[in-house]
């Protein structure tokens, strides 16, 4: 049995906490491969709406089993205030919630030097969450970091004070107050205990295991991919592989192992923080389009910024993630537009046309050229399958299949898992 992977493609928020939640019955495991609690995956079914910030999408489902890879970075205190917070749907955290010994633990002082960083950079700050994400894979990466297997060791504290003495020194150059230290870590400590009462596991044996048995496995992506560490519009990117590789690296399976790739994306474009975005729109529609699609951060709260679908960028997520499906989401919001526009290039500054999403497009501006379609005007709220959409829809369906060269088999007309058209 081969591991499906679920990712977006465009700089997150796309709807892949929807997704799984909509494809997990066809899965046996629902597992986590990278990010933290940065993530917001929203669902959205019995009139109620959820949004998980480390928690895999399928934990809602009583008979997946659901696991956090080695590839996430772990904040206990946001673990169990959302474990709480899921209280009163009775699911059984025992039996279907797995954790990778070999994650990455966020402690206090990752996010003090979140703050600290992100403020040191003035008017070209990258737009952090600041949830200590990205200072927590640089202790990764440096090798110093506390993984959760170490909470199990009799000398945790004295790594603990280690890690903690070595932020201290960074921060006391940047000057950043250390006030709220002592209350941070009262809660944290507090947290590891009840994080020991959990199943933490050699998550990379479980999953190649689960796939052996030929148990299906599918693998759930946090961010985007054009946030990805090394393929996205760097420095504005998060601090892991958002991508199918990601995957591999996260939960500990070969790339051999990798069956179907089903890319998300929206049916426009959206961005939270910094960062080039070639069809960002600064007009009314731009305005219509955050309020009519609600695109506010569901971690952060922020606006998102918005604008119309960008072809170059999806082609080029397409290509590196090798996707074999394609998951169009919210095209409800576009409900509201006469008209729709389409990026299919970019004009460079010196009138050349590109359709690459090209290393130099992030050091130079570039102007989108559009083709302009006829939308379709109307709600989708009666929408109960594929040949109920206006022509003008399935016209941009089959536009965009065109394009991208990769079938659209799902098409999401509103957030509650009903409304979801599978072709």
């Amino acid at each position: 049995m081969k591991m499906d992977v679920l990712l977006g493609l465009q700089w997150g928020d796309e709807g892949k906490g929807k997704v799984v939640d909509v494809l997990a019955p066809q899965y046996d495991v629902v597992a986590r491969f990278q990010g933290g609690p940065n993530a917001g995956h929203t669902l959205e079914f019995d009139g109620i709406k959820h949004v998980l910030h480390q928690i895999p999408s399928g934990i809602f489902r009583s008979n997946l089993v659901n696991i956090i890879g080695n590839g996430v970075v772990l904040d206990p205190v946001v673990l169990r205030k959302e474990i709480q917070g899921l209280g009163k749907f009775n699911i059984d955290f025992n039996q279907n919630l797995f954790i990778s010994k070999k994650a990455t633990i966020i402690i206090p002082t990752h996010k003090l030097l979140d703050a600290a960083y992100e403020k040191s950079k003035g008017d070209k700050k990258i737009g952090s969450t600041l949830k200590g994400i990205g200072p927590t894979y640089q202790d990764k990466i440096g090798r110093v970091a506390l993984r959760v297997g170490d909470i199990l060791a009799a000398d945790f504290k004295v790594k603990y004070d280690t890690l903690v003495e070595k932020h201290k020194t960074i921060l006391s150059f940047y000057d950043f107050p250390l006030d709220e230290l002592a209350e941070l870590e009262k809660v944290f400590f507090e947290s590891i205990e009840f994080f020991k009462t959990l199943n933490l596991i050699d998550s990379e044996y479980q999953v190649n295991e689960f796939l052996s048995k030929g148990q299906k496995v599918l693998a759930e992506g946090a961010q985007g991919s054009l946030l990805d560490i090394d393929f996205g519009s760097y420095p504005f990117v998060t601090s892991s592989s958002t991508m199918t590789a990601g995957a591999c690296t996260g939960l500990g399976v070969a790339p051999a192992r990798i069956g179907e790739v089903y890319g998300i994306f929206k049916a426009y474009c959206t961005r939270v923080g910094s960062g080039p975005f070639p069809t960002e729109l600064f007009d009314q529609d731009g305005e219509d389009m955050r309020k009519e699609g609600n695109e506010f951060g569901s971690t952060t709260g922020r606006p998102r910024r918005c604008g119309w679908i960008d072809l170059p960028a999806l082609k080029y997520s397409i290509m590196i993630n090798g996707v074999t499906q394609l998951f169009m989401m919210k095209a409800d919001v576009l409900n509201i537009f006469e008209n729709i526009k389409v990026c299919t290039h970019y004009q460079l500054p010196d009138g050349s046309l590109v359709d690459r999403l090209s290393y130099e497009i992030n050091e130079q501006e570039a102007k989108p050229v559009y083709k302009t379609i006829k939308g379709w005007n109307q709600s989708l709220a009666h929408v109960a399958n594929y040949d109920d959409f206006p022509s003008e829809l399935r016209n941009y369906v089959s536009l965009l299949e065109e394009e991208l060269g990769v079938p659209i088999k799902m098409v999401s007309v509103g957030p509650d898992r009903k409304q979801t058209i599978l072709r």
